[in-house]
């Protein structure tokens, strides 16, 4: 479960940021093709927040649709998994959104 790496990380880096100051709130942006679980990373916050800055702190999540250009004819297409075909038939998609992993916001 490489969710618990992600989470350790983010732990880190959101206390790195608060410098002491109690976090009540954060916010994550995790693309549908990032290949990230959100309720991985849910169920690892409570462990990994445990006497740090962030116990206690409520974790939302986001979870924006992939989405890719086309190859053939250069439409944009929404993906919930990592392949899909366009309208045109072609399934030769460059994939332009959804793999990202964002700490979006800090509630202090």
């Amino acid at each position: 479960m490489h969710e618990l790496g992600i989470t350790q990380n983010i732990v880190a880096i959101v206390s790195e940021h608060a410098q002491g100051q109690k976090v009540q709130r954060v916010l994550l942006e995790i693309g549908k093709l990032s290949a990230i679980m959100p309720d991985a990373v849910r169920f690892c916050f409570d462990v990994c927040t445990q006497g740090t800055v962030l116990e206690g702190a409520t974790l939302e999540i986001l979870e924006p649709l992939g989405l890719a250009r086309c190859c053939q004819c250069g439409s944009e297409v929404t993906l919930e998994k990592p392949f899909g075909n366009c309208q045109c038939g072609s399934i030769h998609l460059d994939v332009i959104a959804g793999t990202e992993l964002k700490i979006k916001e800090i509630e202090i």
